[in-house]
């Protein structure tokens, strides 16, 4: 499992506890104050090779494990005139992908050693935020605005798996009876993928949310059942969804599958919201928020405890996976 935090290089050591009761280490970072962590993946035949990506054209690489990282500089990836955040990046044996904004796609064949940019069109509607490694040669890459697109040859042609962006799914069924539809921005707040290729993405307003699966023409909106607005939404190992509000608060669904009846599990996240949450098996899980927070669950998500093991980190922890 891996945590990213909004910045580590220049905070303050952490004072010892008598007790040692986390499984994590924290690790310390070459990277400027104020960058935003936002992926990170492991090359799935060397585990010790990974790399970590944030804003400000952050790219970081480690060949141990994640003990120590170093700045990677790609030139393909290195223009003047832009600082690319870059979002996501997925491996599927040695090949590997990687998305940013202003759009930019880098691939790469030999586990991350050379990376090569592959150009893509100006008309793709939103900016790319997840992309997934499926298979040799292949991928599938989301925008912000919920088009879908899926590659066969190294990113060369995109075939559109959606017909059309969200905005315009919301404006044919707006009479439906999808509250907060009338106010979406255009774009998602928080998008992710369970391991048989359905989405489910937040809207910006955090008001719904939107299922996709596999052969579907169109995103499906979901009125929210709960009063809060929604943080993020994610898959648990079991196949259902896990739902965290703003302010705190963690719901699972009931049962598998895509649902919209969902049921809050009591959580210790001192006040603070949780802000992702990532499965390791149908039985354990962690989730990270805001000001150090961290809990696990070995019972599917009926209890959580406290991990202490950021209590004195000055940031938030927004992904674990």
């Amino acid at each position: 499992l891996s945590l990213s935090l909004a910045t580590l290089s220049s905070l303050p050591l952490p004072v010892k506890s008598e007790e040692v009761l986390s499984e994590w280490e924290r690790v310390y970072l070459p990277i400027d104050p104020g960058v935003v962590l936002l992926d990170i993946a492991f090359v799935p035949d060397d585990l010790n090779h990974g790399f970590l990506l944030g804003t400000r054209q952050t790219i970081l690489e480690t060949k141990d494990g994640g003990n120590t990282w170093t700045q990677r500089s790609i030139p393909s990836a290195e223009d003047e005139d832009f600082n690319y955040r870059f979002n996501s990046i997925s491996f599927k044996g040695k090949e590997g992908w990687i998305v940013g904004k202003p759009a930019i796609l880098l691939y790469t064949s030999d586990a991350g050693e050379s990376w090569e940019r592959i150009p893509l069109s100006a008309q793709l509607p939103g900016d790319m935020v997840y992309i997934k490694a499926t298979g040799e040669k292949s991928a599938e890459m989301v925008t912000d605005q919920g088009a879908i697109y899926v590659t066969s040859n190294r990113g060369y042609n995109w075939r559109a798996a959606v017909q059309e962006t969200v905005s315009a799914t919301l404006n044919r069924t707006v009479s439906s009876g999808i509250s907060g539809a009338s106010y979406y921005t255009g774009t998602f707040n928080t998008v992710n993928r369970s391991p048989d290729g359905r989405y489910v993405a937040v809207s910006s307003r955090g008001n719904f949310y939107l299922t996709w699966e596999p052969g579907q023409p169109f995103w499906q909106p979901h009125n929210r059942a709960i009063a809060r607005r929604i943080q993020n939404m994610g898959w648990r190992a079991d196949g259902g969804l896990w739902l965290l509000v703003r302010g705190g608060g963690l719901f699972l669904s009931k049962g598998t599958g895509i649902s919209e009846d969902f049921e809050e599990v009591p959580v210790q996240s001192r006040g603070f919201g949780i802000l992702d949450v990532g499965y390791r098996s149908e039985e354990e899980a962690w989730a990270a928020g805001g000001s150090g927070v961290l809990l696990r669950t070995t019972n599917g998500g009926k209890n959580w405890t406290r991990d202490k093991a950021a209590d004195n980190i000055a940031a938030n922890l927004y992904s674990v996976k």
